[in-house]
Order: structure tokens, then sequence, then C-alpha cells
């Protein structure tokens, strides 16, 4: 009897668990429709043509340059880093790259907009104070951090391992409606489809790590005692206690496996725990060094490198987190409130209600004009990325892969290793 009234309670406990997590996506969706919308129309309008030849300098405009590049890039943290990879390889400075990479998945919109839902408008305010704050740091300390002869050495092995890859055939240029300025560009269908592809695709590449974002939140929310989070995090310290939480913050990130978007469920869960204001702000800003992320780094630039640029960012992180807590504590603009709980079991016809359901009619539009998108002259130029599902400009691809005469483009190296282990799984109709 014992062991089915325990069986009983786990079933309880998942179910309350899935139901937070449930709730949480539900008062986000529209936000993340919104600023996944938002993000692809700006990837397809915005012109990348002179980003590796304004890039090759540390100078205060080439960071302003791969800051705004990066705003207007993907926020997927996978995608960041072989774009950043990328730049690196064709001429960028290598510090310019680590900016371009901390901007396109720490100043985007839809970062920005589901902070607002879950944490409040002093989180997504944060966000674009404390991120200009992280690029400086990580400008002024770049040049120290990575000397001139080791960042040549990374560009070689850069270099070496893209050309081990090779397979290219000539990747052509842009597409031609990104040649005559914007106005055309607004008034061509295949740009829209080519956005609306941007969209989908961005949306489909960290669908994952949402899930375990929003799956682990709710768990936590639901489970996780209020006297845990009192041991792991000081309170009642003053300073002390904001430097602790500024510096464990980033820790977790590393452990937690989770990347892009997917750590701010999971910030709150922290933030109603009692980490500090300034914990929580480097704990968002740390899913660069998350462990897949530090994995792939060194893959691409080597183990000495890999450990620097994991030095660099936790202290970029962590003094942005302090030092956003004390812009925010000036102002008396930390809030109070650190409740996550949805606070209703069941649906309800409010104003989220009405503006999740103008998002879903919104995504289906989206999904139309991206699987339609030859009947608009779309897609030239462009290329899914056959494992995640992800466009990519077949003149920006970091990674491609040649099988039986056809070559197909890819996001990052991983998702190449992935294709090339098994080509028939991802090539079969899905």
């Amino acid at each position: 009897m014992s062991v089915v009234l325990g069986h009983v309670v786990v079933l309880t406990d998942i179910g309350r668990g899935v139901r937070e997590a449930v709730f949480m996506l539900w008062e986000t969706l529209w936000a993340l429709v919104l600023g996944f919308t938002l993000s692809g129309i700006v990837q397809a309008f915005v012109s990348k043509e002179a980003m590796q030849a304004k890039l090759g300098t540390r100078r205060p405009a080439a960071i302003a340059r791969a800051s705004a590049y990066g705003m207007a890039s993907s926020s997927c943290s996978y995608a960041a880093s072989a774009m950043a990879k990328s730049l690196f390889k064709r001429g960028a400075d290598f510090t310019t790259s680590l900016v371009f990479m901390i901007a396109s998945t720490n100043l985007v919109v839809e970062l920005g907009l589901v902070m607002l839902i879950l944490l409040g408008w002093q989180f997504m305010v944060a966000e674009f104070v404390g991120g200009p704050i992280m690029i400086v740091i990580v400008a002024l300390l770049g040049g120290i951090v990575f000397s001139r002869v080791m960042t040549a050495r990374a560009r070689v092995r850069v270099q070496r391992s893209s050309d081990a890859h090779a397979h290219r055939t000539d990747m052509g240029g842009p597409v031609e409606y990104s040649d005559h300025g914007t106005g055309p560009k607004f008034r061509s269908r295949a740009a829209w489809s080519d956005a609306s592809s941007y969209t989908v695709a961005d949306a489909t590449m960290i669908r994952k790590e949402l899930a375990i974002g929003f799956l682990v939140a709710g768990f936590l929310a639901v489970l996780v005692p209020g006297r845990w989070w009192n041991e792991l995090f000081l309170h009642g310290h003053g300073f002390w206690t904001v430097v602790e939480n500024a510096l464990v913050g980033p820790l977790i990130a590393v452990i937690s496996w989770v990347c892009s978007i997917g750590n701010v469920p999971l910030a709150a869960a922290l933030w109603s725990g009692g980490i500090s204001f300034g914990g929580v702000i480097s704990f968002i800003f740390a899913d660069l060094i998350a462990m897949p992320l530090l994995l792939i780094y060194r893959k691409y630039y080597g183990t000495r490198v890999t450990l620097r640029i994991l030095g660099l960012f936790y202290v970029a992180m962590a003094g942005a987190g302090l030092m956003t807590q004390g812009i925010f504590a000036a102002l008396h603009a930390i809030p109070t409130r650190r409740t996550i709980t949805v606070g209703v079991d069941h649906f309800s016809w409010d104003y989220t209600t009405y503006l999740d359901l103008l998002a879903l009619g919104l995504a289906a539009v989206v999904w139309w004009l991206a699987h339609t998108r030859e009947r608009h002259g779309g897609g030239r130029g462009y290329a899914i990325d056959p494992v995640c599902a992800m466009q990519v400009r077949t003149a920006d691809a970091p990674a491609s892969a040649r099988v039986d005469s056809t070559t197909y483009y890819f996001c990052c190296d991983r998702c190449r290793e992935r294709f090339v282990a098994e080509p028939a799984r991802f090539l079969s109709p899905r």
C-alpha cells in the first residue's frame, strides 16, 4: 500500500511540475512569437555584406558595430558561436567576434520580452543595462587575455578545421533583392517569405532548450523547498550577499546545460528561491558558458583559449550582474515580488489569452509563408540545415558537407557532425 501511495505522490508531483511549466509557457507564448517574428524580419532585411570588413579591430567603432550586428542576428547560442567563429576566420578581431556573440544572445528582443513576462520590467531593462556593461568589460580585457600570438594560432586552427571539412562549392553571393536597398526588400514577397523562414527556423532550432527550460523551472517552482535555496545562496550579509550571488549565478549556468532563452524560466525559479537581482542577471548572461558551449569552444579554438574565454566571460558576467545591481539599487528599482507561480490552475479569458490567440494567428501566417516561400520567389541563396531545420544563407554558412553530389549547409559544426555520422537519418522524409 505504501508503495502505491509513493507512486501516486510521485505522479502527482510530476503533474504539478508539468502543469506549472505549461502555464508559464502560456503566459509567455505571445512574447515568444512576437520576438521570433521580429528577429526573423531583422535577419532577412539587415545586410551582412560588410560585417567582416568592419570588425577587424577592437576599436570602439568596431565594438559598436559588432554589438549592433549581434542584436540583429539569431538569439540561439549555438548559431551565435558558429557565426562568431566564421567572422573570426574571415578576418574579424577575436575579441570583437566575442562581443558579437554576447550581443546576439543577450541583447535581443525575444529575450527581453520573455524576461518582461516571467520576471518583470526591471529585468527586461536590466538586460539592456547590463549587456553593454558586459561588452565593455570584454572589450577592455580581451586584448590582455588574448595575445596576438594566441589569437593567430586560434585563427590557423579554425581555418585548418574548416579546410578539413571543405567539400565546399561556390557559395555564391547574396540573394538578388538584397542589393537594391531596404525599400525594395520591404515590398518583396520573397524577402517576407525568407523572414518567415528565419522565424520558423530559429524557433525550431531552440525548441529543446525552451522545453527543458520551462520544465526545469516548473519542477523547481513546485518541488524544491525554499530552505534549499536559502542554503545555496547567502542571505542577510549585505554587500557580501550580493557578491556571492553574482558569483554563484554563472556557475549554475555552467552545470545547467540550458542555453539561449531557455535559461529565463530557470532564472525565474532562482529569483523565486531568493537569489539577488544581480545574481539573476549574471545567471541569464551566462548562457554562453553553459557546458555544451564550452565543449564547442574547445573544438573551435583549443583548450587553452577556451579556458581563457571561460575566465573572461565569467568575470564579465559576474561584474555586469554586480554593476547592474548597484545601478538599480541606487535608483530604488529592484523588484520586491519574488513568486513565479502562475497563480491559476485553468485557462481564463484575460488579456494574456487574447494576446496568445493573436500570436497563434500570426504564427500560422508565418508558418504558411515559410513553407510556401518558393511560390513567392523566396529561398534564393538560402538553405535549410537538415539537422536542426535552421535557415542559413549559403554565403554565410559556418559548415557544409557534400553527399551524392549535393552540398548541404549547416548552422554550426555540431549539426554537420551529426549529419555526417548518419546522413540517411536526416535525409529521409520527416
